[in-house]
């Protein structure tokens, strides 16, 4: 009798273990598909270019225009609406939050260093840029680890086509 309780323990064990993996690994796609999101979303809001900044020689980020291309490609990406809450088929559960999405603009000095205290993060930009942080919360699935939080960072600058 003693050693069906031990294998029934032993089988408890092992399953706990294989539902972790499981949960783990659905973490960690969510968490790169997340991130991919995340770097395009920067790259897109990025590239949009102020025509009448252009126009007198100045390369300068549309703030309006990059708000609006940042948020398109996250909610395209992620399948997520207009107030950043996940669609039927999202792999996310719970809403997304823009928590930074800062602009660097020309009227910085290049290298610029940008700092971010509350979020922990650093990145240095040749050009102008915009720097995005994004909070994601990854819902368990199964009961053996607690929901996973994330702050995504994606950083983008302006793309150079005078370089190869």
């Amino acid at each position: 009798m003693y050693k069906l309780i031990i294998i029934m323990g032993m089988m408890t064990i092992w399953l706990a273990a294989q539902l972790m993996q499981v949960e783990e690994e659905l973490a960690m796609k969510t968490m790169y598909q997340s991130k991919r999101a995340v770097n395009r979303a920067a790259h897109a809001a990025a590239q949009q270019l102020d025509r009448t900044a252009l126009a007198e020689g100045i390369l300068r980020i549309d703030e309006s225009e990059a708000l609006s291309s940042a948020s398109l490609y996250l909610r395209n990406n992620l399948l997520l609406d207009e107030q950043g809450a996940p669609l039927p088929h999202s792999p996310l559960r719970h809403p997304v939050e823009v928590v930074a999405l800062d602009i660097v603009n020309s009227e910085e000095s290049f290298p610029y260093h940008y700092r971010n205290e509350s979020y922990d993060f650093e990145a240095t930009l040749q050009r102008p840029g915009v720097v995005m942080i994004v909070r994601i919360v990854h819902p368990r699935r199964f009961a053996v680890i607690d929901d996973r939080v994330w702050h995504i960072r994606g950083v983008a600058e302006l793309v150079d086509r005078t370089t190869g």
